[in-house]
């Protein structure tokens, strides 16, 4: 009976039946349909996040991060994805942009502070960190080309973004699966965890492979179909709050997708395992930019009304440049701290406010 009553994530679960109720009994009522929906997916994330960290137990470190990253990026993709199909492109853009930032500045900076109160000082190594780090430039520099084009191009170039933005996308899908390649195969030894770093690890038991997948398969699904609902109610609750839809795209709801990639990263920091909770973090946004991004571009051509580019707006593309400039340096030395993750969090609010003051005009992005 007391760990019933114990405070829980679990608790908001209750807002799922109520989700769907509103939905189809109040369909006008797309305010309180996103919140509940907002809600409902954090449990379901948390379960997200549960199941992958069980799986991984049945790996390492360096595959554990690359599941729980995957399956932590599955309620970001689903929620794209169920944008795309109703042609809201910005949000698609927005909530990109949103995953990169936020796993790096709030998911890797919450891990690094949480566990540098427990740690005087977390290491990990810094090879591995400054490979991916490169990899995250590489993101930031396939977000700038496109928008320099756009800028350069004038609208002659307007009618050649798509099939630009395809063959960027072709190149960082083969990035991605030569990092894949790199870091679990030609090179995975530079990838497993710093030896004696004093990793606390749980004590209760991992679970069964196919309780892992069994979980994973039902919550991802059950987060699809909630996630359909909220892409349906963005716009009105945006203009609910008198907040621009870029900010809800890139903070609210990328905050909403990156609840697993929050619980776990943070729980393995806490346990001093640093390389998988910043595996996790780093390799979250890494996916995202040169896996999640690109899909949808080629997904597109086949899904909703018109092929998505990757021209983002000026505001998107310096947030990405500064997240990852930061990132980078914060990690080049393998080791961490809590006012390290402190810096990550305090850039991560500032680009929240900017984004919350920026006019819905200045981010539009002429010729879309």
């Amino acid at each position: 009976m007391k760990e019933l009553l114990k405070p829980s994530l679990n608790w908001l679960l209750v807002f799922l039946p109520a989700t769907i109720w509103l939905h189809f009994a109040q369909p006008e009522s797309a305010t309180a349909v996103f919140i509940c929906a907002c809600l409902s997916i954090l449990p379901l994330a948390g379960w997200l996040g549960k199941a992958t960290e069980h799986l991984a137990e049945h790996t390492g470190e360096t595959v554990g991060g690359l599941l729980n990253a995957t399956f932590g990026n599955a309620a970001e993709f689903i929620i794209a994805l169920a944008a795309l199909r109703q042609g809201l492109h910005e949000v698609v853009k927005a909530s990109i942009t949103g995953s990169i930032i936020g796993n790096v500045l709030l998911v890797g900076g919450l891990a690094m502070f949480c566990g540098g109160l427990r740690f005087e000082r977390q290491r990990f190594r810094a090879k591995a960190a400054r490979t991916q780090a490169t990899l995250l430039t590489l993101a930031a520099i396939a977000l700038i080309l496109p928008a320099g084009f756009h800028a350069i191009g004038g609208p002659e170039g307007y009618a050649k973004e798509a099939d630009l933005s395809l063959e960027f996308a072709v190149v960082l899908l083969v990035v991605y699966g030569a990092g894949l390649v790199f870091s679990l195969v030609t090179h995975r030894r530079m990838f497993e965890a710093v030896e004696g770093a004093g990793a606390e690890h749980g004590h209760g038991a991992p679970w069964s492979k196919m309780r892992s997948v069994v979980v994973l398969t039902g919550v991802t699904a059950l987060i699809a179909w909630v996630s359909e609902m909220l892409v349906g109610s963005v716009e009105a609750a945006a203009h609910t709050f008198g907040m621009s839809n870029l900010f809800v795209g890139v903070i609210v709801v990328a905050v909403v997708g990156n609840a697993a990639e929050h619980s776990t990263a943070i729980l393995m920091a806490m346990k001093n395992r640093m390389d998988l909770g910043l595996g996790i973090a780093v390799g979250s946004s890494i996916q995202i930019a040169l896996f999640v991004a690109p899909l949808l571009v080629v997904i597109s051509r086949f899904v909703g009304p018109r092929p998505l580019d990757l021209v983002f707006s000026p505001a998107e593309v310096l947030a990405v440049l500064l997240a990852v400039l930061i990132t980078a340096q914060v990690t080049a030395d393998g080791e961490s701290n809590w006012l390290e993750g402190f810096m990550l969090l305090a850039v991560y609010l500032l680009l929240g406010v900017l984004f919350f003051f920026l006019p819905e005009t200045v981010v539009h992005v002429p010729g879309h």
